[in-house]
């Protein structure tokens, strides 16, 4: 699954959603994406349009100042249509990506594996 987004709202900590970490973002045809992961549980959130996964491992994020790329197991991706990949095309402005950056390893922290190239 391919997307374009402008960019990625994201939050290391929300208080107002009991302490969770999220990424997410609206695609240029209005498709939502998002990664999310509260403090005290052990998976990983995905949601790609109105359905939800819960993954705890078979999970490779990539993160580059212009792509993500999500890579998931055959039988989680059942859930969310099929696909097992998704890649995220953005134009997250260049003084956000540390922080972005951040908030990814907070959210996969010790969950799959997460490759970063932001440097």
């Amino acid at each position: 699954m391919l997307m374009t987004t402008d960019s990625f709202i994201y939050n290391p900590c929300d208080e107002e959603e009991d302490d969770m970490a999220l990424a997410c973002c609206h695609g240029s045809n209005g498709d939502l994406f998002m990664l999310a992961r509260f403090p005290d549980e052990d998976e990983v959130d995905i949601t790609f349009r109105d359905d939800t996964i819960h993954v705890d491992e078979q999970i490779i994020v990539t993160f580059s100042a212009t792509r993500l790329m999500l890579e998931i197991d055959a039988g989680d991706a059942i859930h969310l249509g099929g696909d097992t990949s998704y890649e995220i095309l953005h134009s997250t402005p260049a003084s956000e990506l540390a922080d972005l950056d951040a908030t990814l390893r907070i959210i996969l922290k010790d969950v799959g594996a997460y490759i970063s190239e932001i440097r």
